[in-house]
């Protein structure tokens, strides 16, 4: 595996690639777990050549989040990449991303869907994760990208910003893998004490419930179903962020008589904030 740390490598790189490979590319923010290895085996599968960029991206970070204290853990972070056969690894510092201050960076806003559930919890992250995944797309210029179906949300607004841009890189989603539990993992997975991972495993549980009573049901009253089972989950020790039932296409709230679903969920347990979802078609 060869590190990259300038954009000037990367793109010496690329063009040499792109006359007869084809690139696939998993962008992350490092404190790599099975997830992400995941991605890259998919990458494999589907590409010539796989890149895997580490960046923790400052402007996907609202005032007070954990920034400072988001895991850092290169070293092992390259020994995992080494291993599934990473082919390039792209490793930029910050100054390399941005040229300018933050504030007065271009950005890249995809409207609507970037204002709902995390975005409505967490201001301006969607406009700080479509802007670096752009400028990533821009100096990697792959010909696929793979991201997690676990951020359901972030996947389905980087789908409609390629749409809309025209960008000619295949979006492919790769299933959420969990602990033996259940629990999604994540790279926040870390923040939770002993007592609180024995109970995380209950917002998966939660989601399967949801899924159950609408396939068992005839009457689809989403918003009595939301609304106890985040009552069970915050007697349970959550703080729930939100929970909704909404369509894939757009992640509006659904409606009885709408079918490709997808239930999405974010809630706090201690300072670990976690996020799952489930598709239901």
């Amino acid at each position: 595996m060869k590190v990259l740390n300038s954009i000037a490598d990367l793109r010496e790189t690329i063009t040499s690639l792109q006359q007869k490979k084809k690139i696939a590319f998993v962008p992350t923010m490092g404190n790599l777990h099975q997830g992400h290895i995941d991605l890259v085996d998919r990458a494999h599968e589907l590409a010539d050549i796989v890149i895997v960029s580490i960046f923790v991206n400052p402007m996907q970070f609202s005032a007070g989040e954990d920034l400072n204290n988001y895991p850092r853990t290169l070293d092992r972070d390259i020994s995992k990449l080494k291993a599934a056969n990473v082919d390039y690894l792209f490793l930029p510092d910050e100054s390399e991303i941005y040229t300018d201050d933050l504030a007065n960076n271009t950005q890249v806003v995809v409207p609507g869907m970037s204002s709902l559930w995390c975005g409505s919890s967490r201001a301006r992250h969607f406009e700080g994760v479509t802007t670096v995944v752009n400028k990533l797309f821009n100096m990697v210029q792959p010909d696929i990208a793979v991201f997690g179906e676990k951020d359901f949300q972030q996947l389905t607004i980087i789908r409609k910003m390629v749409a809309d841009l025209n960008m000619s890189v295949e979006i492919v989603g790769v299933p959420t893998r969990r602990e033996e539990d259940g629990l999604a993992m994540s790279s926040r997975n870390g923040y939770l004490t002993e007592k609180e991972r024995e109970i995380a495993p209950k917002l998966r549980q939660m989601l399967l419930n949801i899924q159950k009573t609408i396939l068992s049901s005839e009457t689809h009253d989403f918003e009595s179903i939301i609304s106890q089972e985040a009552n069970t989950l915050n007697q349970s020790g959550f703080k729930t962020d939100y929970l909704a039932i909404c369509r894939q296409s757009d992640l509006q709230p659904a409606s009885p008589g709408d079918k490709d679903l997808v239930i999405l969920a974010a809630a706090y347990l201690g300072k670990a904030r976690l996020i799952d979802n489930l598709i239901l078609d």
